[in-house]
């Protein structure tokens, strides 16, 4: 990587660690200081073109290398990751402003994990086969489809892109990626720690710019069959609209509303840390984070006494210092368009209970940053506009609910279907409640309990598809049912 941590010039890889053909650039700001920290290519069409070709190249030979080939080559990926791991985690901190102790211990290591799993788990695949009597018999092969289109997002930079390219690469496809142009420092590590891996040229291909440009194009192109986007509703919608009608395969990991339910024999002192960690991890900034918080009204007083108390205790600063829960949002203009969601809440009747505004006290290096309260609002309804639109920061409702049943209801009362967290020590109600909630995962007295052979996905406007395990190595591949007649 070129340039220290205050002037870092991102690069294409595109066959190698390349300039886009534009010439064009977009500044790199640390949301935690507001100071420009480098820049990151505004890249083009002719980018994107030369980087499908080189991957539409690679892909007979890529192909071609058997299960272990492949599986050798992400594993020394991940050990890469690893070993540059503290350094990738502070790259992640400056360029998204997460707490550099959470991208460290959890977002860094999850990366090369995704790497390992995809790669140990081809090497264990299976392939259906149906004995048909006397009439012969049948197999199923799965082979992989072609050039895979990989679009991240900002929140969780290279967790999330390497949850998209290893399975993609891991089953024999190749490659082009999309990160944010908003948060593409770990990309452009990565890259670098790829081709010393020994990843063959046009395997990955990893072009930055915005999404109108570079993102449009890659969907668009007539060579990338297969795309996987994780994003906002809105976008999913569009690129659904282009590809469908180019009969490409896609998963869409898209927005989220979700619920957590609290019954009246919840276990709060157990539950209390995991609900503050599910409202305001990465400041609200993850697609699964609670949103709004349903509590039986028999605890609803005893429950904002301890979260109140909970809240409070969030030390909001620099994300550089190892003691603190909250660091800044990843831009001015999404704290922007946070503080306007708060304002319409407060203008539809709703109530401040904590926070709500930018905190006064922060260290002399941060003061310029990008920093919100974590937020706690009552009094709101289910139909207002603040319990139905995701807002995407550290902001949470909460609402009282009388009887089960009200709960789940509430809980599916909005367009989005992603998750749950839901809390009660009676397992036959969990095991009830959890069939009628109409979301993709549900996690009963937890949240992000995370296996990766488990699918990840949502419903409704939360998204098409799942990601993880067998869904993923399925979602990359092309089945091709094979039938052996007996003869005689």
């Amino acid at each position: 990587m070129s340039g220290t941590e205050t002037d870092i010039t991102v690069r294409q890889l595109i066959g190698g660690m390349v300039d886009s053909t534009s010439g064009e650039t977009i500044p790199v700001v640390d949301p935690a200081t507001g100071d420009r920290v480098g820049v990151v290519p505004k890249g083009s069409t002719d980018d994107v073109d030369r980087a499908v070709a080189l991957a539409v190249e690679a892909f007979p030979i890529w192909s071609g290398c058997s299960a272990h080939e492949r599986a050798a080559v992400l594993h020394r990926l991940a050990d890469l990751i690893d070993s540059h791991g503290d350094e990738l985690a502070r790259l992640e901190s400056i360029d998204q402003g997460k707490p550099f102790s959470l991208a460290r211990d959890l977002e860094i290591p999850r990366a090369a994990a995704n790497l390992r799993f995809f790669a140990d788990a081809v090497r264990q695949t299976q392939s259906e086969f149906f004995d048909l009597g006397t009439q012969g018999l049948n197999y199923t092969l799965r082979r992989p489809r072609g050039v895979a289109a990989c679009i991240s997002p900002w929140n969780l930079p290279l967790y999330l892109m390497t949850w998209k390219f290893a399975p993609a690469l891991a089953t024999g496809n190749t490659v082009v990626a999309k990160p944010s142009e908003v948060t593409p420092l770990t990309a452009h590590h990565v890259a670098e720690l790829a081709v010393e891996a020994g990843l063959p040229p046009g395997v990955l291909n990893i072009v930055h710019g915005v999404g109108d440009i570079v993102g449009r194009r890659l969907v668009e192109h007539p060579k990338t069959p297969t795309i996987t986007f994780t994003g906002g509703t809105g976008t999913g919608a569009a690129i659904a609209s282009v590809a469908a009608p180019m009969f490409k395969r896609t998963s869409l990991e898209l927005g989220g509303k979700n619920a957590i339910v609290v019954c009246e024999d919840a276990d709060l002192e157990a539950a209390m840390p995991v609900i503050v960690r599910a409202c305001f991890q990465n400041s609200g900034q993850i697609c699964t984070c609670g949103s709004r918080i349903l509590v039986h009204r028999e605890r609803l007083k005893g429950f904002m006494s301890r979260f109140l108390e909970s809240v409070a205790a969030l030390k909001v600063g620099d994300p550089l210092d190892p003691e603190t829960d909250l660091g800044p949002l990843v831009s001015e203009s999404h704290r922007a368009t946070v503080e306007s969601a708060i304002a319409r809440a407060v203008s539809e009747g709703g109530t401040l209970a904590h926070g709500g505004g930018r905190p006064g006290a922060l260290p002399d290096r941060v003061q310029g940053g990008f920093f919100l309260e974590p937020t706690v609002l009552m009094g709101l309804d289910q139909g207002s506009d603040t319990n139905q639109h995701e807002i995407f920061g550290p902001v949470v409702t909460v609402q009282g609910f009388d009887h089960h049943g009200e709960a789940v209801a509430r809980a599916n009362a909005t367009r989005y279907g992603l998750a749950c967290s839901l809390w009660t020590r009676d397992l036959e109600r969990a095991h009830r409640m959890a069939a009628r909630i109409d979301a993709g995962m549900i996690w009963v007295n937890s949240w992000m309990l995370r296996d990766l052979r488990t699918p990840f996905g949502g419903m409704k406007d939360s998204g098409v598809g799942r990601e993880g395990g067998e869904d993923a190595l399925r979602f990359f591949t092309e089945p091709r049912s094979v039938t052996i007649a007996h003869r005689g």
